[in-house]
């Protein structure tokens, strides 16, 4: 009797995804960040040149609408442990990128950034907070030159004006 109650629930199941809209053709463009990638560049934060590295796991939510990237990374010995979900949104027709902090920031604030994707260049734009907790802004750009390798720029301004670039690397997906 147990094992008909199961197979009836299991058999009901597709049922409630068929309500749902088919997957957006704009996810696509999210798979290029799937798998392992490692990153590794220069940084300049407060005047002080640096290096960082960036250890990055990302993969799809079993309803294949968020890109999940755990991360671990050091920059210029601050470590940092973060989870990204970068999705498409279309009610609002536009990518969105969410960072949640677990070691090294805020819990309280998460970054959240719309994104663009054009082409091979993905970019976000978020508001941030200066280290004196004035807002400021954060550009993060990737400009993905194969399926393997990508070039990561990050700058910071306080207006969207003058942007002043903190952080220049490589990312290499790892087989």
């Amino acid at each position: 009797m147990r094992l008909v109650l199961i197979a009836a629930t299991l058999a009901t199941f597709p049922a409630f995804a068929a309500d749902f809209p088919p997957l957006a053709p704009q996810f696509k463009a999210l798979d290029v960040q799937s798998g392992h990638w490692i990153y590794h560049g220069s940084t300049t934060f407060d005047g002080k040149p640096g290096t960082f590295t960036w250890d990055e796991h990302c993969s799809w939510s079993s309803n294949k609408l968020f890109l999940n990237c755990s991360f671990d990374n050091d920059w210029s010995g601050e470590k940092v442990q973060s989870e990204v979900v970068d999705s498409w949104n279309a009610k609002d027709q536009a990518y969105w990128h969410y960072e949640f902090f677990a070691v090294g920031g805020g819990g309280a604030d998460p970054f959240a950034a719309k994104m663009t994707i054009q082409g091979n260049t993905w970019t976000e734009l978020g508001d941030d907070k200066d280290d004196k907790g004035n807002k400021s802004y954060t550009r993060i750009s990737y400009v993905y030159d194969s399926p393997t390798h990508v070039t990561v720029k990050l700058e910071t301004s306080p207006d969207q004006k003058a942007w002043k670039t903190v952080l220049d690397g490589t990312g290499a997906k790892q087989p």
